[in-house]
């Protein structure tokens, strides 16, 4: 569920709800593009950095390592370590 908060002429503020919990808006998306941020920085590196949102790109996904593995391990957020939302 989206709340608006905040409205000045076309820029808002607001809130969307996932079942792994919220994100404010505007947000800043980091992109997992297999799943994964590029340079080194892990899960708990995002997570003390304040992310509240990744992105991943499930062509890439699908193409390797497969939706079978992924399945296997739990599904993305077990997969990824991510436990906020996608």
């Amino acid at each position: 569920m989206y709340t608006l908060l905040k409205q000045d002429g076309h820029a808002r503020r607001g809130t969307f709800e996932t079942v792994h919990g919220t994100v404010q808006t505007p947000a800043f998306m980091n992109v997992g593009t297999s799943a994964a941020i590029k340079g080194g920085i892990s899960s708990t590196d995002l997570v003390e950095l304040k992310c509240q949102v990744e992105l991943c790109n499930t062509y890439h996904l699908h193409v390797r390592p497969g939706d079978d593995v992924i399945r296997a391990m739990g599904g993305l957020h077990k997969f990824m370590n991510w436990h906020r939302p996608i």
